[in-house]
């Protein structure tokens, strides 16, 4: 096997247990808030709800962060090796060429890390708005008799 297949199968293999805990960390999430909006007396759906979306934000802002990694480690590269050979081919020497290249990675791997965290904060506030109306929604609709 190719190493591009076999980098490849071990990301699918990651992002797959990345998915699979997920998946478990949110039924858990919505098994609590269950259990949190049936044993409350009165039924107070505000502060379940506000706790389950915040942690459903957190889970798909992970998520997206790490998909998002998954696409920006390539071009990362990319834009790296294309710097260093442009510079090469300026006629750089080589322990100018290896202070540079430091450097320019420093300034690549700190922008890529603020995008990352900023575009995975999004995701994460739209997915706890969104989940909170969801909540909130799905439990005016139900009456005490479906609990």
């Amino acid at each position: 096997m190719s190493k591009r297949r076999t980098w490849v199968c071990l990301f699918l293999l990651v992002y797959v247990l990345l998915l699979s805990s997920s998946w478990n960390l949110i039924l858990s999430i919505r098994s609590w808030y269950t259990a949190a909006i049936s044993h409350r007396q009165p039924p107070s759906i505000g502060w379940p709800a506000l706790y389950a979306s915040v942690l459903y934000g957190g889970v798909f802002g992970l998520l997206a962060m790490g998909a998002a990694l998954a696409v920006a480690v390539p071009a990362t590269l990319v834009t790296w090796i294309t710097v260093l050979v442009l510079l090469a081919f300026a006629g750089k020497s080589r322990s100018a060429l290896v202070r540079e290249g430091r450097r320019i990675t420093a300034d690549i791997i700190g922008f890529a890390f603020k995008i990352l965290i900023r575009e995975g904060n999004f995701v994460a506030a739209i997915c706890a708005v969104l989940s909170f109306l969801a909540l909130l929604i799905r439990r005016g609709g139900t009456s005490e008799e479906d609990l």
